[in-house]
């Protein structure tokens, strides 16, 4: 029986808990599931280091012998080839062995390449995901999928690792900007449409909670996440067919990201506009109907997230999205495969044809 703040993803010996709690920052030091090691590296970034890392090297401090900090540079744009060599440098200069542990301090980028490091640091050593961010929390810290961007296309570089445990510290969102929780939210809304209408209504009553920062709402908003992520990732951890259903929204957000350059729309607010689209792309197909495409438009502005994509190429715009998705992971022998609402509360997997696909880029594009 699951503990009311522990959620469990079931991948036989490579379970483990993702705890969602307050003020867990002191404490986590004496969690049985964190790794037996001689030596730690906290991985963070110049702007959570400053706010968290002292707390977490001190409790470290009790379980491990030497703990180090390395601080990155923050942003999407920095997920990259230069980035991650900054973290075996400084695995190799601390002469860390194979009794390393790595704990991924921050948001989604830093535990994206941390987990990618402690993947293939002397082919793979045991890491701990601290998600500081809504969309980490909820999204990027569970699933094992980690990695980093190239200029062509987002995520392309990377490894399916497992942490060895997750700590979501809500009280880490009280420190978050307004911008950095909206787009978190966005990971959270597509929850709803994809899986779960009731907790899609939920959100519709509880949404000015949220963006208040309420500890109770948050900690719902998780958990709830967090449920639905780890029973699909439990059935198909590798993305082999039912987990892509989780990038409900990302075809088209990656393409915003990538074509506008990495950094210009936070990961969250791409992915707001991305799932309009294809909320309209499912209407026009027949597979959802208006009233439902109405209800998510209106939920995602709510959370302050933009609902019209961005213009890409003022000639082309459609033809640069489709140029951009078609390196989508999602992609099969350069046919684009978008994640479609397949009525309230399903999803499907199912390539689009190109002409469609035009007509609500135009549509739903500024």
């Amino acid at each position: 029986m699951n503990h009311p703040d522990t959620v469990s993803i079931d991948l036989g010996a490579r379970s483990y808990d993702i705890l969602v709690l307050p003020r867990m920052l002191e404490v986590v030091h004496s969690h049985p599931a964190l790794p037996e090691a001689s030596s730690a590296l906290i991985v963070t970034n110049r702007v959570v280091g400053p706010l968290y890392a002292e707390n977490w090297v001190r409790g470290l401090a009790k379980r491990y012998p030497k703990v180090h900090v390395l601080e990155l540079p923050d942003g999407e744009e920095h997920k990259n080839w230069q980035t991650l060599n900054l973290i075996f440098d400084a695995l190799l200069q601390h002469g860390c062995d194979r009794k390393t542990v790595l704990f991924a301090l921050g948001g989604g980028v830093v535990g994206d390449m941390t987990g990618f490091a402690a993947a293939c640091y002397m082919r793979g050593v045991p890491f701990v995901q601290v998600p500081t961010t809504l969309l980490s929390q909820v999204d990027s810290s569970v699933g094992g999928k980690t990695g980093i961007n190239h200029p062509l296309g987002k995520n392309m570089i990377g490894a399916f690792y497992q942490p060895r445990l997750v700590v979501c510290d809500l009280a880490t969102l009280d420190t978050l900007p307004q911008r950095e929780l909206s787009a978190g939210l966005a990971e959270v809304i597509k929850y709803g449409p994809i899986a779960d209408m009731e907790f899609m209504a939920w959100l519709e009553a509880s949404m000015d909670a949220l963006l208040a920062r309420e500890h109770g709402a948050l900690a719902h908003a998780v958990r709830r996440s967090c449920e639905i992520k780890a029973w699909v990732v439990s059935q198909d951890e590798r993305e082999a067919g039912l987990r892509a259903i989780l990038n409900f929204g990302h075809t088209f957000g990656h393409a915003i990201e990538a074509g506008l350059g990495y950094g210009a729309w936070l990961h969250g607010e791409a992915v707001g506009a991305g799932m309009v689209m294809a909320a309209e792309l499912s209407q026009r197909l027949g597979m959802a109907d208006a009233a439902l495409v109405q209800r998510l438009r209106r939920l995602i502005a709510r959370a302050g997230l933009p609902v019209r994509g961005a213009v890409l190429d003022a000639r082309d715009n459609a033809g640069r999205y489709l140029e951009l998705m078609r390196v989508d992971k999602k992609a099969e022998a350069g046919e684009i495969r978008f994640v479609l609402i397949d009525g309230p509360g399903k999803a499907v997997l199912r390539p689009v044809a190109d002409a469609l696909v035009r007509e609500v880029i135009d549509a739903c594009c500024a």
